[in-house]
């Protein structure tokens, strides 16, 4: 993984910062590295996380999976974290085995896809930590019942990955179905090279070793300066822009395969980072469709947003047919990989010439060792922007409360006083 700061310094762009600035926050740096050092050594909560490329079992995971492996099609049930990371990959990386997410619980959705699908050829990975997730439960009843409509026995095609206790692990071992573990202390959002995003690769066939190689290289990165460290640079340097006015932070990729990855980026920076009235707002755009949208206010709009470029290095290319009509015949000359490339370094330089800070990160090629890269070391920026910023990274209680909110509204056992704010809402209501 490769990151480029000279657009964001302060001779280039304004909110920016200058060299002598990231110099002096490399002490604090060194500091915050200090600390996730100590936490990964320790196993604690959340730093665990960043310990995924050395303790997870790619082999146990593909044992675990292998009564599924003749799976045509996938079905990832989960929400979040349990399921965003598992999307990221499959949306990014070609599998001859036909992938679906279901992480909303829209009716009209779910019918049409559980209709169009082959359920004896279909797998199912459900993930839940707690297994007790409303959505992703309620979801999960549904899709059984369509196999048991279909005449299709689900355990047979039934993965489940969960805690150590709770409802779906009580279901998983009542019917004998393969289970995989959700490691300790890694939350969620930070869970993509453990169990939980790895156990559906493994059903499609990606090589999972590599996208735990990719992890590795850029932790053996980490070092206690940001400028020895690719994944240091991006999280010190976002944090410096937020503190200097740069409160929106939009993730613009270059590859059609990373749009998911920026939905999984924006969970991971908005539900750690959101806390205490700090945390950059994480926008989802894409190279080079939102040139034609988004890039209007980022060039010209309030100097409130930073932007981060994703692109990978390689990727395979096809020609543009020549043509005749007059004013296009140059696009010819061409390939769609060169006229991509020409958009992302003139949506680069169109930044930097109206002074708007941005980064640009890349990786060699989208393949599982990129991804691999690109995912952990997005984890590790967001884990020092949170020391820097000095807040609990791990935690997400606002989520949390919406979540007994919801669990009281539908008569969940319990006491769940976060319901009554519904009923206690102001209204004013024009009809």
């Amino acid at each position: 993984m490769y990151v480029d700061l000279g657009n964001a310094l302060s001779s280039v762009a304004s909110p920016g910062v200058s060299r002598e600035s990231l110099e002096r926050l490399d002490e604090d740096v060194a500091a915050a590295h200090e600390r996730i050092e100590r936490g990964r050594a320790n196993d604690e909560h959340g730093y665990a996380a960043l310990n995924l490329p050395e303790t997870a079992d790619p082999d146990a995971i593909k044992s675990t999976v292998a009564p599924v492996a003749d799976a045509e099609a996938l079905v990832i049930v989960g929400i979040g974290g349990s399921a965003l990371g598992a999307a990221t990959l499959a949306d990014a990386l070609d599998s001859d085995v036909d992938t679906h997410v279901l992480d909303n619980v829209d009716p009209v959705d779910i019918t049409a896809l559980l209709d169009d699908l082959s359920l004896a050829d279909t797998a199912v990975n459900v993930v839940s930590r707690s297994g007790t997730t409303a959505e992703t439960l309620a979801n999960f009843l549904v899709v059984r019942e369509a196999f048991e409509t279909a005449g299709v026995d689900w355990t047979d095609r039934t993965v489940v990955t969960t805690g150590e206790a709770g409802p779906l692990r009580d279901l998983a071992d009542t019917h004998d179905l393969p289970v995989l573990k959700v490691p300790d202390g890694v939350p969620g959002r930070f869970s993509v090279l453990s169990t939980v995003g790895l156990a559906a690769a493994a059903i499609r066939g990606d090589d999972v070793e590599a996208l735990l190689a990719g992890g590795r290289d850029v932790a053996d990165s980490l070092s206690g300066s940001l400028f020895d460290s690719p994944a240091y640079a991006y999280g010190a340097t976002t944090y410096a822009l937020d503190n200097r006015g740069a409160s929106i932070n939009a993730m613009l990729p270059y590859a059609e395969g990373l749009e998911t990855y920026a939905e999984w980026y924006a969970q991971l920076w908005a539900e750690s980072l959101g806390k205490d009235g700090l945390g950059q707002t994480p926008v989802r755009a894409l190279g080079a469709t939102d040139q034609h949208s988004q890039l209007q206010l980022y060039r010209a709009g309030p100097r409130n947003t930073m932007v981060s470029f994703v692109r990978p290095r390689e990727r395979p290319d096809r020609a543009i047919p020549e043509t005749d009509v007059e004013g296009l015949s140059y696009l010819g000359d061409a390939t769609l990989g060169e006229l991509l490339d020409a958009e992302f370094e003139a949506t680069e330089a169109s930044l930097a010439a109206a002074g708007r800070p941005n980064v640009r990160i890349e990786i060699e090629r989208v393949d599982e060792r990129g991804l691999g890269q690109l995912l952990y070391g997005l984890e590790a920026a967001c884990v020092l922007a949170g020391e820097l910023h000095g807040i609990d990274t791990f935690v997400q209680p606002a989520v949390e409360w919406g979540k007994n909110a919801a669990r009281g509204l539908l008569g969940a056992d319990g006491e769940y006083p976060e319901a009554d704010a519904v009923e206690d809402k102001e209204r004013l209501i024009v009809e």
